[in-house]
């Protein structure tokens, strides 16, 4: 069973504040990965910088297998030090962990992460380091396909004091959210976008603190391959056709010309679906062989839409989706459940688009725009061109 690591996370400004004081940094570095959520004192300017330098500094340090004491003293030696409070102070927990779920986690002063195994929140046995007369702790990770990391800055445990909670939200309550609302199927981001989505209720959309919460999961891949367009050499369909089919995962076929001719070559038709679960994008339809079977253009368009606000930081919109039209079901496919994505994009010119404004190099945008947000995602993102 082949394991990959997938991470995202979302962060909540203070309000009235243009810049974050937390700052989420991540790298994939000789086969581990590594994330840092670091958190500045105070708000605004100021805070932002501190968790830029703090993040950024340990990220690339850690990822180098660099002593956590070296990082600790370069950050104390790099930091400006804040003229009226006489410190210069970011907390932080950092992630470094391989594909196979082993590595290491470092938190200092931050609330404490989280496990979820199995939808349910456990804690990390954890020891104290001495390192420069901080008190850092370290965790030493053995993690399992489906387990979730959650790291978080003290804006979560703050939601809510003096609004909707007396002493705001605890971990003991944050723990209970999550081992009712976590499901086995969720991405990094889902879980991180869920529990900030409910800080920013308890705040009443109006966050008294910067609340970042950021996830790492340990889960297996999923290949898709997605096929666009029908490729220029009609006389090599087959051929093309052979080499989208061929290996393992998903497979995915977008637009009525390439849907006819891969039931063609696997010597079946198209059915069509009568359901319209939304009226701007049409109906999907269905080969046998094919996990799924969208229109082109229109349906492409709407996913990269979606995509932009999956990406987005600052998006408390769910990141799982439920809706049944053919965006959704691509979306959830693609950003939620895949690991690798093949595009096989056709260029031939469609006879169905003379005379509307749809041509081959929107489409090759629009293709291009998608794979990039994907490679945000950490999606390993391959395209051909046929």
């Amino acid at each position: 069973m082949a394991l990959c690591l997938e991470s995202g996370y979302t962060s909540l400004n203070k309000k009235n504040e243009e810049l974050c004081g937390d700052n989420v940094e991540s790298t994939v570095c000789g086969g581990y990965t590594t994330l840092v959520l670091a958190d500045g004192m105070g708000s605004g300017v100021k805070a932002n910088i501190l968790s830029t330098l703090t993040s950024k500094i340990l990220c690339t340090m850690v990822s180098e297998n660099i002593a956590i004491e070296e990082c600790v003293e370069t950050i104390v030696q790099s930091l400006p030090v804040c003229k009226v409070r006489g410190v210069a102070y970011s907390t932080f927990s950092v992630i470094h962990m391989n594909e196979e779920g082993k590595g290491y986690l470092f938190e200092f002063d931050n609330p404490q992460a989280i496990l979820v195994r199995g939808c349910k929140c456990r804690d990390f046995d954890r020891t104290a380091m001495n390192v420069l007369g901080k008190t850092v702790y370290k965790t030493v990770l053995d993690l399992r396909a489906g387990d979730v990391v959650v790291v978080m800055s003290d804006g979560v445990i703050h939601a809510g004091i003096g609004q909707t909670m007396n002493l705001g939200w605890q971990r003991p309550e944050v723990m209970e959210f999550l081992d009712s609302n976590v499901k086995p199927a969720m991405s990094a981001r889902a879980v991180a976008c869920l529990l900030a989505g409910v800080c920013n209720d308890l705040y009443l959309g109006q966050p008294g603190d910067d609340t970042t919460v950021a996830a790492v999961k340990v889960r297996e891949k999923l290949k898709v391959s997605l096929m666009i367009g029908p490729p220029v050499d009609k006389s090599k369909d087959d051929f093309y056709i052979s080499r989208f089919l061929s290996g393992e995962g998903k497979k995915v076929v977008c637009g009525g010309t390439s849907s006819q001719i891969v039931a063609r070559h696997l010597h079946t038709t198209v059915r069509a679906s009568f359901d319209f679960p939304d009226r701007d994008v049409p109906p999907i339809g269905f080969i046998d062989g094919i996990d799924l079977t969208t229109e082109g253009v229109l349906t492409m368009r709407r996913l990269l839409e979606l995509s932009e606000k999956y990406v987005d930081v600052h998006d408390l919109t769910p990141k799982t989706f439920t809706k049944k039209d053919g965006a959704s079901l691509l979306a959830q496919l693609l950003f939620e459940e895949a690991s690798d994505v093949h595009f096989y994009v056709g260029q031939s010119i469609n006879a169905a688009h003379q005379g509307l404004p749809i041509d081959i190099t929107m489409k090759l945008k629009l293709v291009e725009s998608l794979a990039a947000n994907l490679k945000k995602m950490g999606k390993n993102v391959e395209i051909d061109y046929d």
